[in-house]
């Protein structure tokens, strides 16, 4: 909730929290954002690149299939083009840059922007600013995780190696 503050804090005219007990698995947060998007008809959906919690990026790349909106992940630049957008991702090759037209979804890099902080002024009018909470159960979320954790157990401990004196006897050893 602090962070839907900071947020309306800093620019945004409104906001919307989603309250859930327990895990929530990306698939189910996709389909809550989903029934958000609905909802609100935005043309654009920003989201963050990875979660938090497991390190996964996965929900914007699943809200994207279930509107069956193009999606850019990893967004380091973005250009507003006539009804599209130019997107400047980060690839392990470097970077790449694709066109993707509007409705979409954009996943977010840290290099997209430089953050502005709230000054003092801001932080007070934000209490102003409406925030609609809601229950994931208000947009009939199913939050029950999908996956059971059974159990963690350490891998059976390795066999101690032997040295070889030559390539000859480590080929020997390898054979037979």
């Amino acid at each position: 909730q602090e962070t839907v503050r900071k947020a309306l804090a800093v620019g945004a005219d409104r906001g919307i929290l989603v309250k859930a007990d327990g895990i929530i698995e990306p698939l189910a947060v996709a389909k809550i954002l989903q029934k958000i998007v609905d909802k609100e008809k935005p043309d654009l959906v920003f989201m963050g690149k990875q979660a938090i919690d497991d390190d996964c990026n996965q929900t914007g790349q699943m809200l994207s299939a279930l509107l069956k909106w193009p999606q850019a992940t990893f967004a380091s630049k973005i250009e507003i083009k006539d009804k599209s957008l130019e997107v400047t991702r980060e690839v392990d090759e470097g970077l790449e840059t694709i066109q993707v037209n509007i409705p979409a979804i954009v996943t977010c890099d840290l290099r997209l922007n430089e953050p502005r902080y709230a000054s003092l002024p801001n932080i007070k009018k934000k209490k102003k600013k409406p925030l609609e909470v809601l229950s994931a159960s208000d947009l009939n979320g199913e939050t029950t995780p999908r996956v059971q954790l059974i159990k963690v157990e350490e891998p059976p401990k390795r066999k101690a190696g032997i040295k070889v004196a030559s390539v000859a006897e480590l080929v020997n050893k390898l054979k037979n």
